[in-house]
């Protein structure tokens, strides 16, 4: 018996990856956070399969469901939005399991920053403009940050910052930002990535505030910074394809 955890990607069924795919359609319970999985992603469940939306249920109650599931020899698919890695909550999903000794595995999935380029049309990486994302969140009522990992140092490097859990926090992301990346800096804020109702606000630090409440944004959105996701025209080519610069598959460059 093993349980798997699938990242579902951002709610989009077809973004799931074969692999997911094979396995809600081969495991006999499938335990899926409803809050941010839609009932099309575990809709491949097999006839007669327990399928369970875990939003209302406890920690406690999931990892009961799943003992019931291992004393029956029965695989679990255990589905979650975007990626398991990122802000999955399985890591004390796994330290249970592990105390219990039931066996487990990680199948990847489509995290949401990267859907949201894909839709936006663009790169977040751009030559000499931005090379890095940073991952982060803002702590409001969730588990606190660790000592270090402040919103102003992350904004000290000038990257793209892919900010989760922060649409209520917006003036404080506005206050903290603007100083590093300035008030006119570009903004996406992308609201359910992959859902048929997804929604995305362009706009600056100074004045995606107003346009999120606008539009009476309250959750499931996350919010993009950085001069990467701006008009931007002016950057060199990439060095990967420049005929004058050999590697490895290209040893000789070209005049």
């Amino acid at each position: 018996m093993t349980v798997y955890f699938i990242g579902a990607g951002p709610g989009d069924p077809e973004l799931l990856t074969l692999k997911a795919q094979r396995l809600i359609a081969a495991c006999p319970v499938c335990l899926y956070a409803g809050s941010l999985v839609p009932q099309e992603v575990v809709a491949g469940a097999p006839e007669g399969a327990l399928v369970r939306d875990t939003a209302p249920m406890t920690l406690e109650q999931t990892h009961a469901e799943i003992v019931a599931a291992h004393a029956r020899g029965q695989d679990v698919a255990r589905v979650h939005s975007g990626d398991p890695s990122l802000y999955g909550a399985i890591a004390e999903q796994i330290r249970r399991l592990r105390a219990d000794g039931i066996d487990y595995q990680i199948v990847p999935g489509v995290p949401a920053y990267a859907a949201a380029a894909a839709a936006l049309g663009q790169e977040l990486t751009i030559p000499e403009v931005a090379q890095s994302i940073v991952l982060t969140r803002v702590s409001m009522k969730s588990t606190s940050m660790p000592a270090g990992e402040t919103l102003e140092n992350f904004a000290r490097t000038g990257a793209t910052l892919a900010i989760h859990l922060g649409i209520r926090n917006l003036r404080e992301i506005e206050r903290v930002l603007t100083p590093h990346y300035g008030a006119d800096c570009p903004v996406v804020v992308a609201y359910r990535v992959g859902w048929p109702d997804q929604m995305f606000l362009r706009g600056t630090l100074s004045d995606m505030r107003q346009k999120v409440r606008d539009e009476k944004i309250t959750r499931t959105a996350l919010i993009l910074v950085g001069p990467a996701l701006g008009e931007v025209q002016d950057f060199r080519d990439s060095a990967l394809y420049d005929p004058a610069r050999p590697h490895v598959l290209r040893p000789k460059a070209e005049a």
